[in-house]
């Protein structure tokens, strides 16, 4: 594998997860205790921390991505395993 598909899968894994983490670790201002701004929906949040997110994300993708890549190089799971019909 090239560094450069190596670093567009990881990157693939990094969109995903950041996606997926969205929900987690985010509080309202119900939760928090702070008063909402008029026209706020009930489930904003009270305060998106991106660097904090974006940092959990990295980490998260780059223990998918070494998952990935180990099953790519030892041919743990293959496609053969994953062909359920035949």
């Amino acid at each position: 594998m090239s560094w450069q598909a190596a670093l567009a899968i990881y990157f693939l894994f990094f969109v995903g997860v950041a996606f997926l983490l969205l929900p987690f670790g985010v509080r309202t201002d119900e939760e928090v205790g702070a008063p909402r701004v008029p026209g706020q929906a009930e489930s904003a949040p009270h305060r998106f921390d991106l660097r904090k997110h974006l940092l959990r994300s990295a980490l998260v993708a780059a223990v998918v991505f070494a998952l990935y890549y180990l099953n790519y190089v030892n041919g743990w799971i293959t496609a053969e395993d994953l062909d359920w019909y035949n």
